[in-house]
C-alpha cells in the first residue's frame, strides 16, 4: 500500500535497515541509527539501479513522488538518472567556475599590485556594492549589453553618474581578462557607449568666502567626536593638503622643532615640504601622547596600525551639518586656501601652486621643486595661520 506521513513519522528503527515501499520503485530506508532515507530503485539497460532522492522530512513524501516521477519521466525517454544528475552537478560547477564573480576577483586579484592599495579596494567595494549582487553568479558568457545596463541604471538613478561609468569600466575591464583567459567571446560593454550620459565635470564641493570659512572654524572648535577626528579636522584647512595625504601622515615625517613635514606625494610621485606654523605645531604637540606610540598621526578607530578612514573627515563635516556634495568636503580645503590665500591675501599664484604640491613648470621648464619659494611659503603658512585664527575669533 502506498505510504502515509503518519506512516512514515510513527516508524521506529531496528537492529537492521528496514525499507518501506511506496510504489514505482520509491521507498524509504530506516536506518539502525533512525535515520530515514528517500531511495528510488530503478533499471536500465539490464542493470539495477539506485538514486537518493533526499532525507525525510526535509524531503516531504510529497516531493518525494515528485522527484520519483520526474526520474521515470527521464527513464521513459532512454535517460539514466544517475548520471543526468551527474550532469547537472558538472555543470554547475562550471558555471561557478565560470561566473562573473569568481572572475572578476581573479581579475582584481591579478592586477592589484599595479594600482595604489586604495584604489585596489575601491573598485573592488563598487563591485561588491553595485555589481555582484546582480550579476555575479551569472556565467559570464550568458550576460548580455541589457544586463550590464540594468546595473549601470541603478546606479546612475542614486545620482552617481561618475560611479555608473567607472563601474561600466571594471565590468569591462573582468570581460577583457575573461576573453584573455578564455572563458568569455565578447564584451559588451562597448555596445552601450552613450546609454549612460557622460558625467559633467564637476569640482570638490568648497566654501571660500571669509564668512563661511569662520563659520566652519567655529564648528571644528565645537566639535563632540573624537580627539584624533578633530584634531584632523583643525589641520585640515592649516595645511590643506590632499585628504589621503592627511589621514596616512606618519609621525616620522614630521619634524616639530624645526616646524616641517615631509613626505612624498602619491599623485605626482615627488617629495614635498609643508611648513608648519606655530599652531599647527601646537595642535601636532597635543595629539602626539595619544597618538604617538603608533606610525600614523591619525590612526584607525579600530587598529593603530592602519590609517584613519577616508570618509572619517567628511562623515565629521556631516555630523556638523554640512552637505559634502555641495558646501565642503575633504578635498575642498584646498580651493578653500587658493581662493582665498590668492584674493583676500593677495599671495603670488606660484607660491600657492607650489604648497600645493602642483607640477607647475618655471621659467625653464624645469619640474617642480620642493624647495621653490620656501621662504615665500614659510611666510604664506604664517599668515594664512593667522588669518584663519582672526576669522575665528570674528
Amino acid at each position: 500500500m502506498p505510504l502515509t506521513d503518519t506512516t512514515i513519522r510513527n516508524a521506529k528503527p531496528t537492529d537492521k535497515p528496514v525499507r518501506m515501499f511506496d510504489g514505482g520503485g520509491l521507498y524509504v530506508e530506516i536506518s539502525p541509527a533512525g535515520g530515514k532515507l528517500w531511495r528510488l530503485k530503478y533499471r536500465i539497460a539490464g542493470k539495477e539501479k539506485l538514486l537518493a532522492l533526499g532525507i525525510y522530512p526535509d524531503v516531504s513524501l510529497k516531493d518525494a513522488r515528485m522527484r520519483r516521477d520526474e526520474a521515470r519521466k527521464l527513464l521513459a525517454n532512454g535517460i539514466d538518472p544517475s548520471e543526468n544528475r551527474k550532469a547537472q552537478k558538472a555543470a554547475k560547477v562550471a558555471r561557478s567556475g565560470n561566473s562573473f564573480e569568481v572572475i572578476s576577483r581573479e581579475w582584481l586579484e591579478q592586477h592589484k599590485e599595479t594600482v595604489v592599495p586604495a584604489q585596489h579596494l575601491k573598485s573592488l567595494a563598487m563591485m561588491e556594492n553595485d555589481v555582484f549582487p546582480w550579476l555575479g553568479a551569472k556565467a559570464i558568457n550568458e550576460i548580455t549589453a541589457p544586463d550590464v545596463l540594468t546595473v549601470l541604471r541603478r546606479i546612475d538613478d542614486r545620482g552617481a553618474r561618475y560611479t555608473a561609468h567607472r563601474t561600466r569600466s571594471l565590468i569591462s575591464q573582468a570581460f577583457r581578462y575573461a576573453i584573455a583567459t578564455g572563458r568569455a567571446d565578447r564584451d559588451p560593454c562597448p555596445d552601450l557607449r552613450g546609454a549612460i550620459p557622460a558625467a559633467k565635470e564637476s569640482h570638490f564641493a568648497a566654501i571660500t568666502t571669509p564668512k563661511e570659512v569662520a563659520e566652519l572654524l567655529r564648528a571644528f572648535d565645537g566639535f563632540r567626536g573624537t580627539f584624533v577626528v578633530k584634531s584632523a579636522l583643525l589641520l585640515a584647512p592649516l595645511l590643506f593638503v590632499r585628504p589621503g595625504e592627511l589621514r596616512k601622515a606618519e609621525w616620522s615625517a614630521f619634524d616639530l622643532e624645526k616646524a616641517e613635514w615631509r613626505y612624498l606625494v602619491t599623485k605626482t610621485k615627488t617629495d614635498h615640504l609643508v611648513p608648519l606654523a606655530p599652531q599647527a605645531v601646537a595642535i601636532l604637540r597635543e595629539l602626539y601622547p595619544l597618538t604617538g606610540n603608533g606610525p600614523y598621526v591619525f590612526p584607525g578607530a579600530r587598529d593603530p596600525h592602519t590609517p584613519m578612514s577616508d570618509a572619517a573627515v567628511n562623515a565629521a563635516l556631516r555630523r556638523m551639518g554640512y552637505d559634502t556634495r555641495t558646501e565642503i568636503t575633504g578635498h575642498g580645503f584646498r580651493a578653500m586656501a587658493r581662493t582665498i590665500l590668492h584674493e583676500e591675501l593677495h599671495i603670488k599664484p606660484e607660491v600657492i601652486e607650489h604648497q600645493l604640491a602642483h607640477a607647475v613648470p618655471d621659467a625653464l621648464g624645469g619640474a617642480y621643486n620642493r624647495t621653490k619659494f620656501l621662504k615665500e611659503r614659510k611666510e604664506m603658512m604664517q599668515t594664512w595661520a593667522n588669518y584663519l585664527d582672526e576669522l575665528r575669533a570674528c
